[in-house]
Parts: C-alpha cells; structure tokens; sequence
C-alpha cells in the first residue's frame, strides 16, 4: 500500500512506514495537486500545511486516509473527504513544548533587546548603553490557560526561580497548585504580573480578551505575549495605551492569515514572529512519528480513535446531537456559569446505544471555547485536560423519557460543588428542554432567543415583564412559567422573536426582584 507525503516532514514517518511494509512517496518540492494526480493509487496522505482541496481528493481514488501532522486541519476540505468515505485524523499536542520554549525566546528576546541590537551592532554600531536590559529572573509571570502549553511553560519558568499566577476557568485550585502555579483571577494577574502569556482557544468567547480595561490594569513595562490566536488581544486598546505614555511590551507569533503579507501587528508589536510556535524540528519530528503511527494503527487494526470527521450513525438524528449541545449551553448559564468539575449524563430508551456519539456536543455546549467537530475519544480527553470528571449513566428501571437526556453539571463555588440540572429531549423534530433542576413540564424550544428568569411566584409578575418586553418593540413567541411548590419560585421561560440586551435583562430583573435572570440566543 502506497503512503503519499507531499511536505517537508521528518523523514522518521516515511522510516517508520517503510519499515512496516508500505510504499512511501515523500517529495517537498513539487505542489500536492502535481503529486496526487502523479499518485493515484495511494491509499493514504500525510500533509502539514498544504491544502488537501476536493480536486487533490478526487485525483486519488484509492485514497483511504489523510492525516494532519499537526494540530490544526482547517487546511483540509474533511467535509468532502467524510462524502468520499475518507477518514480524516490531526496530531494534536505534538507541538506542546516547542511553543512553550517559543515564549521563553521571546521573553529573553524582548527583554535583552537581541533583534534591534543585532542588527545595529551589524550595521557598524555600539548601542550598549541604549540596550540596556531585564532579567527573566524571579520575575512574576501570568499564564491564561494551563492547557498542555501552558503546563509546560509552568515548567520551563522554574529554572528562573518566577512567581507563577496561573488563570483557567475550568481547573481546580489544587490542581493548578500541583502544576506548580497559584492560582489567580484575570484581573489579579494583569495588575501584579510582570510577564502575561496568552494560551487560550480563539473564536467569539475569546474575542479581543485582553482588552483596553485589562491593560490600563498592567504594570508600566509590562509584557504581553500572545502565542495563542489572533483576536485574543484588542491591539488597538495597545496602542492607545502607548499613545497615553503607558510602557507596555508585545510580542506575537498569531496573524490573521498565515502568508506573506504586511501583518497589522507590524507597527506594534516588539517581537513578531511567522507563526514558529510548531515549527522546530523536535515538533516536526513528534508530529511526523504521530502521524506514521496512526496510519499504520488504522490499516492493521482498524484504530479510528483520532478520525474527526467520523460519520455518526446513520440512525441517530442530527436534532439529538443539537439537543445535546444545547442542553450544555443552558446547563452551564443555568448555573451561573462557574468552573466546570463533573459532567454526568443520562440517556434514556434509544440514546443508550448512542452515548459516546454525545460527549463532543456535550464538551462544546457545556465548556466555552471547547473544541469543536472531536471524535468521541478527543472529546473525553478533552474533558479530563480540562479537569472535568464525565459520566454517562444508566437510567433508573423506572424512570421512561422516552428518547430523553439529563444533563448535571456540578460547577464548583466558594469551595463546594453545586449541581445543576437539565432533562430535554426532541418533539417534532426540534430540541426542547422538559426540565431545569426542580422546575418540570416546561417543553420549551430551544432555539432561537430565549429569556429564563426565576422569582419569588406572586400575581403581576408576567404583567410586568410581558410590558418591558412590549415597550422595547419585542415579541414573546411562547411563554411557561411552572412553579416549584417546595420553594415557592416560579421559573419563567420567555421565547422572543428577537434578543433582548443586558441593559433590558437588567430592567427586567430589577423590576420583579428576579432571583436568576439570564438569556440565551441558540
């Protein structure tokens, strides 16, 4: 069987793949559409950066199998590959440690001046007294994300004897201790750290995090280093901080678009880097040995634990996996939105046989920022990276919901751990929830825009939000509002055909003493 490589990887894979018997083309030079149409009959195809289009699909029709020698796989049309029968697999966490020593690079680079001094020293000057530097050493750095990067960066920073403030919301104050950082809010940490490193997912939950608020907050001389994604920091609130004779550092390896062009960050960043986090040849290396394992894995045994664009079962309605996310999403703002410890799920009638096919929408409803499109084994890995304990259950003999899932989230507060809890299910092909802890027979759509507010029951109290909404040119599709006798609250769940805003929530909370107020857009 023939093994197409197509880029500049370590040659270990194409080792190791010959080594156990197939054939391994690997050629850096030539385009992947020129060696996929030169190759028809390979059966598998390792790539890195290259993009695997339907036409490189189509020009292989042999092809069983592409797998990304990185974390990443964008670069990749899966979707079309998946209607092709092909399975598609990455290598994440191979890249680890390389971008955590990228960030002690550019702290030291940053803060001994290496590029500007290089380059004047070369050019004929003697700038000693201009350069005059820092030293890492006993240092306060902050850390947002203790992920596997941000554990290892925990790691590298104990030879410099530095006080570690380590934020991730999803990780327990003894486990970020055992890392080896105290664990800190943002707040504290942009106030007191001398050195802020960003390792934190991309996309809208985490759109322009550290912004103009955080960085008046930072020291003067503060650093920022972002080797995250692009958009994670407001670099417009960075230069107004510099225009107002704030001395702040940044330094960047994340861009827009990975190619050659004239990068925004260009006028403000001190150190800027082509996106080298991964690109060592320890990295390549791990990747390229990942990679040639899992291709021998997935033709001698059959090993799809690392495909991410399985075909869920052919029976098992896309409305369930939604309804899934969606109860994740309610579950966590329902209550309030704290550090995630334990996941338990039940599945009910049909789903019991489906229940791994849940766990990736159930990672990305319940945990913001979580990763999306994981197969099942990712999805649970994910979790644990995360600290969250995850259970499915078996269903009491008793208890029959029909097609039915009950979602507890315990999320950790003040110490202790206060469970939330969710059943829904799917009725004429859209999700609803049933139940939210104590409050039963609700049946509410899901999606669209959705108002939950929980009061002390008394007559008026849909009066008057029912005329705030109206007053605000606002429309309620559908309202239920059940009570809990043992508490004496009423749950209202307001469905509107547009979104409400935090100032209207707020007037709508003030005005009947709500005790939970909060909206969700699905």
């Amino acid at each position: 069987m023939k093994i197409l490589i197509p880029t500049k990887l370590d040659k270990a894979a194409a080792g190791a793949l010959t080594a156990a018997g197939y054939e391994v083309v690997q050629n850096d030079s030539d385009p992947i559409d020129v060696q996929a149409a030169a190759n028809p009959d390979a059966v598998g195809l390792i790539v890195r950066s290259e993009k695997v289009t339907p036409a490189v699909i189509d020009s292989m029709p042999t092809l069983k199998c592409i797998i990304r020698a990185g974390a990443g796989y964008d670069n990749i049309d899966y979707v079309y590959a998946r209607s092709k029968g092909i399975d598609v697999m990455n290598t994440p966490g191979a890249n680890s440690n390389a971008v955590a020593e990228e960030v002690i690079a550019m702290i030291l680079a940053a803060y001994r001046y290496v590029v500007p001094a290089d380059v004047t020293t070369r050019a004929g000057e003697w700038n000693k007294k201009k350069y005059m530097g820092r030293e890492l050493t006993r240092k306060t750095v902050g850390i947002l994300g203790l992920g596997n990067i941000g554990r290892l960066l925990v790691k590298r920073l104990q030879g410099f004897e530095c006080t570690v403030l380590g934020y991730d919301h999803f990780l327990s104050k003894q486990r970020a201790l055992n890392i080896g950082a105290t664990p800190a809010e943002i707040n504290e940490i942009f106030a007191n750290a001398d050195i802020i490193s960003l390792h934190v997912p991309g996309g809208p939950a985490t759109k322009n995090l550290v912004n103009e608020r955080l960085i008046n907050m930072m020291k003067d001389g503060a650093m920022i280093i972002n080797c995250s994604r692009y958009g994670v920091v407001d670099e417009d609130a960075i230069r107004a901080a510099r225009a107002a004779g704030k001395n702040i550092i940044y330094c960047t390896d994340v861009h827009p678009k990975d190619t050659a062009a004239m990068q925004p960050s260009a006028d403000v960043a001190d150190v800027m880097l082509p996106h080298l986090g991964a690109n060592t040849r320890e990295a390549n290396k791990l990747a390229a040995m990942r990679a040639a394992s899992q291709m021998e894995a997935y033709f001698t045994s059959g090993d799809t634990s690392c495909v991410i664009n399985a075909e869920k079962p052919t029976d098992l309605s896309a409305a369930h996996l939604q309804l899934a996310a969606m109860l994740g999403k309610l579950c966590y703002r329902a209550g309030g939105g704290k550090p995630i410890r334990k996941i338990e799920c039940t599945f009910y009638n049909n789903l019991r046989s489906y229940r791994k096919w849940f766990t990736p929408w159930i990672l990305q409803g319940a945990v913001p920022g979580a990763e999306q499109g994981l197969m099942p084994a990712a999805a649970e890995q994910s979790l644990r990276e995360h600290g969250i304990v995850f259970k499915a259950r078996e269903p009491m003999d008793d208890k029959l919901y029909d097609d039915a899932l009950t979602l507890d989230i315990f999320m950790e507060e003040n110490g202790e751990q206060k469970k939330t809890s969710v059943r829904g299910m799917v009725v004429d092909g859209e999700p609803v929830v049933s139940r939210i802890n104590n409050f039963n027979h609700l049946y509410a759509g899901l999606s669209g825009n959705t108002i939950f507010l929980r009061y002390a029951d008394r007559p008026g109290v849909i009066a008057t939000v029912s005329q705030i909404i109206s007053q605000a040119n606002i429309n309620i599709e559908n309202m239920v509002a059940p009570r809990d006798a043992a508490s004496g609250d009423s749950l209202a769940v307001i469905k509107t055909d547009k979104p409400i805003n935090n100032e209207q929530l707020d007037l709508i909370a003030r005005a009947i003493a709500a005790k939970q107020a909060f909206a969700l857009s699905l």
